[in-house]
């Protein structure tokens, strides 16, 4: 297998399995040591790289970065943030200013990080910054680092085009239509998106998948459109695209989004990735199922589309024929009444203990509908039924919902694992139906904020 792309400036032709990293291509065949092999799973961020394309620059994870995932695009690592004549960038001269670095081991990612934020024009350092770990020097000097260049101009050398070419030896489509005849024929194979989850079948579980087919290319599944008072999401299309689509129209989602990984893993994860894998503490399925999200398939000619909460059978089990994938997902335009509650030991980039979502139809005082899900509390994101049920036509008072308490444990029987208790997380279930009661009258229920 052969893959074009260009690096730091340069262009090159990578070769390789279709499964070989970025990370360790860099390292083992090219010698660029500085990109760092710290977690090898997308959590620390010492790996990072900045790849460009059509749509700009993203930094990404290099460690569950597949090399066909770069076909055409640029690539740098941090041996190409300085200048050719050896000019420091300005976040590397704030680095050294501010004393951002102690170790050292964690410091060429976060320059990446930087660099990417600087060259975009962010400045939400904190979020920029939160997929990239720091264990010795604390965070303070290195925000301050990005804060103090964020002003200056960006290098010249850090406008890199996307050269373009195709990988030979690996199957990437270029539109479902594609992908439905091929997956038809190999019913078996791997399809990858993002990588954020597929990525650590090969770096930690070590498997050989076998077929695979790289579906970020699929054009038609990368569009978020109005459609009769929905929004369709393609399968293709990223947190970070999804996230930016609904901030105004779906607040409460869209920060949950904003903690779902970190800005590395958002900008290579997909909405269709993140509900064809079915896991049980994935944050997008419950915010989706509450309300009423539409998912839709597509095996060779034939489309269905189901409730996405019938796509989830039993745990590792989805409805999902051989052949079949998933092209996108459809929910409500709006969803003033929706609101979404992750609860993680870490704040930031941490798997949900579990996560709640509610959207209750209020009128006139009585609670016309309620659509309740949970991610955490059984082997499949779920609905409460017996809590929907418990509420629905009742008034919408704190008495209505502490009755509704008991349902939660004919609703779920969840499991102990390292992250809860059962009995912590039915009682924190429990709690954000209270939560929920509290925020939508007017309570103050910002568990961040801080009064004196």
């Amino acid at each position: 297998m052969q893959v074009p792309f260009r690096l730091n400036g340069e262009d090159t032709v990578a070769t390789g399995t279709p499964t070989t990293t970025l990370l360790d291509w860099l390292r083992e065949v090219r010698g660029l040591t500085g990109t760092k092999e710290g977690c090898n799973e997308g959590d620390c961020g010492a790996c990072t790289v900045m790849v460009t394309d059509d749509d700009g620059a993203r930094a990404l994870n290099a460690c569950i970065l597949f090399l066909p995932q770069l076909a055409g695009k640029a690539v740098r690592t941090v041996e190409g943030i300085a200048a050719p004549d050896g000019t420091l960038h300005p976040v590397q001269a704030a680095m050294i200013d501010r004393h951002g670095s102690q170790c050292g081991f964690c410091t060429p990612g976060f320059v990446v990080t930087m660099a990417t934020a600087h060259l975009n024009g962010r400045t939400d350092h904190d979020d920029q910054l939160a997929g990239n770990l720091c264990r010795c020097t604390g965070y303070a000097p290195i925000v301050r680092a990005a804060a103090d260049a964020a002003a200056a101009p960006v290098p010249d050398h850090m406008r890199d085009a996307a050269p373009g070419g195709e990988a030979d030896g690996v199957f990437r489509p270029t539109t479902s239509d594609d992908l439905a005849t091929w997956y038809l024929d190999h019913p078996d194979a791997t399809l990858i998106a993002g990588a954020t989850d597929v990525g650590l079948w090969v770096t930690k579980q070590f498997r050989d998948l076998g077929d695979v087919a790289f579906v970020a290319g699929c054009s038609d599944l990368a569009h978020i459109e109005h459609r009769n008072g929905s929004l369709h999401v393609g399968a293709a299309v990223t947190l970070t695209a999804l996230r930016a689509a609904i901030a105004d129209s779906h607040p409460s989602y869209a920060e949950l989004i904003r903690r779902n990984g970190s800005v590395l893993i958002r900008n290579a994860a997909t909405i269709g990735g993140s509900l064809a894998n079915g896991s049980p503490i994935g944050d997008n399925a419950p915010a989706l199922i509450a309300m009423g999200a539409v998912l839709h398939l597509r095996r060779g000619d034939a489309q269905r589309s189901l409730p996405l909460e019938e796509f989830f059978l039993d745990y590792g089990r989805q409805d999902r024929r051989p052949g079949e994938f998933v092209t996108g997902v459809s929910f409500p335009e709006t969803a003033p009444a929706l609101r979404c509650y992750k609860i993680s030991k870490r704040f930031d980039q941490d798997i949900s203990a579990l996560l709640g979502c509610f959207d209750l139809t209020v009128r006139d005082g009585t609670i016309a509908r309620a659509r309740i899900a949970f991610g955490g509390m059984a082997g499949i994101p779920k609905r409460a039924a017996h809590v929907e049920a418990a509420v629905t036509d009742k008034t919408f008072t704190t008495d209505t919902m502490q009755a509704a308490l008991p349902a939660f444990d004919k609703d779920f029987t969840p499991l102990s694992d390292m992250r809860a208790s059962s009995d912590y997380r039915l009682a924190a279930a429990r709690n954000l139906l209270l939560r929920y009661h509290a925020e939508i009258t007017g309570a103050a229920t910002d568990v961040l904020a801080v009064t004196a």
